[in-house]
Parts: structure tokens; C-alpha cells; sequence
């Protein structure tokens, strides 16, 4: 995956962008898009009662379909080779529900890492993470924080023109370099750094517990193999999602503050920051799985889903027996 370059000696044009990325793009906010719909779907529709472990994983998901509005003005901007024609306004929305959806991924993985490693390693009821008023003020608080942190776009970000082409939230905005270095500089730590450490602490002592765990009992054997199955999935998303986009864009930034003038440098890390940025958007696929490691009861219910939603395609009857026999048992799961 290259760019196609050509170096001028004042400054660094856009660059063509290789079609892979937007057809990578598109395949993923599908798939991404069906299975958070079908999670939320799930959630709501299929528990009476939830606990406070699903109203974590809940606000995870809605936090992945944030991206849907943005979804297809991405699309066309990559196919578009970097050039935007839908204004400054939407440039601004696209970039902010972007950073909502980046950034709320990562606190919301972070707080189920923490939940985790509370309700198994510190198991006792009397718990705050087993109070939901408690975490649905946490949630609520993370939402606040993002808008807060998200609004700023909508009064300094600005579409720029060069070479005929349109630019948003591009490296090559030489009258916004500073303002992008400055931005990804300050939310580096807040944004990752910090959340991923808390993440990592958190599921290396989880881990080192469950190893230890007395899994001759089956209740035992089930739980290893979910806090391992959550763990596997947090840590590919933090490592595979987050970690190299949030690398490469301060990366790019950097050489363009500095070493305005390597232009070669420049291109070698924007392709690899919009590789990553493709990447960034598995998370979609990757969440879903840590809500089916969480619990056997959602595995059941999801099941359902799917059988209820391929009987409407097939224009058949829903599958009522498979309800009721769910129903029987978890008297949580609703008709």
C-alpha cells in the first residue's frame, strides 16, 4: 500500500490515496454496524434486569454505532483521494463524532477492565461496582467528558484548499499544524496512555488470579474461561485498534511541525496512519466478543436475536419455541 508521491520544495502536496483503504473501510463499518445493531438490540429487547456488567458493556456499544453518521463521509472522502466536498460544518461533525467514538471505546474498555477485576478478584457484594446508580453515573460522566472534549472541533477546526483539493483534519493543513500537534500532544496521555495502562494493570491481576483459580468445579472452569476470553479481546483491541493510530497520528504531526521539509518521511508514516486508522475501526467487529465472553446468558440471548431476525428475512414465523425455551431458563430473558 503506497502513495503515489511528488515532492514539491516549499511543502508536502496531498497525496493519492490507494483505493484499498475506503473498500476496507466500507466492509468493516458493515459488518461492524450489524453487529453492534444486533448487541443493542439484544440488550434491550431481550433483559428485564440488567446488571451492572451489561450497563457498562451497553453504553460500549452505543459508543461503537456512534460512528454510523460519520461512516459514509469517510467513505467517500478516502475514495475521493482526500478531498472533502461536504463543507466546513460537516467537516467539523465528522470529527466530532469521530473522537466520540474513538475515545469512548476506550473508557468504556477501560471500565469493564476495572469491573472485571472488581467483581472477580474483589468479589464482595457490598462493592460500589455492584451499584448501578454508581455506574450509571460513571457512564454518564464518560459521555459528558466526550462531548466536552469532542466540542472544540466546532470552533477551530477549518477546512483548508491546496492543489485544488479540499482538505479535513489532514496533515498537509500547514495553518493548522500546530493546533493539531498541540491537540494530539494533550490528549495522549487522558486519551491512552492512561486508560491502557489502567487496562493492562487491571487484566494482569485478573490474570494472574483465574490461573490460580480451582477450576474443578465447573462454575470455576466457566469463569477462567470468560475473564480469559475478555482479556484476549481488550488487549488485541487496545494493541491492534488503538495503539498503532494513536502512534502514527502523533507521529505525522510531529515530522510536520518540525521536519516540514521530509516529505518522504511525512508519506511513509500517513500511509501508515491511515492503515492504522482502518484498523482503528475493527473495534467495531472486536467489542461483540467481549460482550459474548461476559455471559453465558447474552450468548443465549444473542442466538435468539439471530433466529428471530433470520425468520423475519425468510418471512417464517419467529422461532416462539426457542423464546420459551430460553425464557424457562432465565426468567431475565424477555419474550
Amino acid at each position: 500500500m503506497t502513495f503515489h508521491t511528488s515532492i514539491s520544495n516549499t511543502t508536502c502536496k496531498p497525496q493519492k490515496l490507494v483505493i484499498f483503504i475506503p473498500a476496507f473501510l466500507s466492509v468493516l463499518f458493515i459488518i461492524g454496524f450489524v453487529l453492534s445493531a444486533l448487541s443493542l438490540h439484544t440488550f434491550w429487547f431481550r433483559f428485564k434486569t440488567w446488571k451492572t456488567g451489561m450497563i457498562i458493556q451497553f453504553n460500549l456499544a452505543l459508543s461503537d454505532i456512534s460512528i454510523v453518521p460519520a461512516a459514509p463521509l469517510m467513505i467517500i472522502y478516502f475514495s475521493m483521494s482526500n478531498h472533502w466536498p461536504f463543507g466546513q460544518f460537516l467537516c467539523q461533525l465528522k470529527v466530532f463524532v469521530l473522537s466520540i467514538h474513538m475515545y469512548g471505546s476506550i473508557y468504556f474498555l477501560t471500565l469493564v477492565s476495572v469491573h472485571r477485576y472488581i467483581t472477580v478478584v474483589r468479589l464482595t457484594k457490598s462493592s460500589i461496582f455492584n451499584n448501578k446508580r454508581f455506574v450509571k453515573s460513571i457512564c454518564m460522566a464518560i459521555w459528558i467528558f466526550l462531548f466536552i472534549n469532542a466540542l472544540p472541533f466546532f470552533f477551530v477546526l477549518k477546512t483548508s484548499e491546496m492543489s485544488n483539493i479540499t482538505q479535513c483534519l489532514s496533515v498537509h493543513q500547514n495553518e493548522m499544524s500546530s493546533v493539531y500537534f498541540t491537540w494530539s500532544m494533550v490528549i495522549l496521555f487522558p486519551g491512552f496512555v492512561i486508560p491502557f495502562g489502567v487496562s493492562a494493570i487491571c487484566y494482569i491481576l485478573l490474570g494472574s488470579y483465574i490461573v490460580k483459580m480451582d477450576t474443578s468445579l465447573s462454575s470455576g472452569k466457566a469463569m477462567k474461561v470468560k475473564s480469559m476470553g475478555m482479556i484476549a479481546v481488550s488487549l488485541v483491541t487496545f494493541l491492534v485498534c488503538c495503539l498503532p493510530v494513536q502512534v502514527s497520528r502523533l507521529a505525522a504531526v510531529t515530522v510536520k511541525e518540525f521536519y516540514p521539509e521530509k516529505c518522504e518521511l511525512l508519506y511513509s508514516i500517513e500511509n501508515i496512519y491511515y492503515t492504522s486508522f482502518a484498523l482503528a475501526n475493527v473495534n467495531c467487529c472486536l467489542d461483540p466478543l467481549l460482550y459474548w465472553f461476559s455471559s453465558g446468558k447474552f450468548q443465549a440471548a444473542f442466538k435468539s436475536t439471530l433466529s428471530l431476525f433470520r425468520c423475519h428475512c425468510k418471512k417464517e414465523n419467529p422461532s416462539f419455541n426457542t423464546d420459551i425455551q430460553l425464557q424457562q431458563q432465565d426468567p431475565q430473558i424477555k419474550q
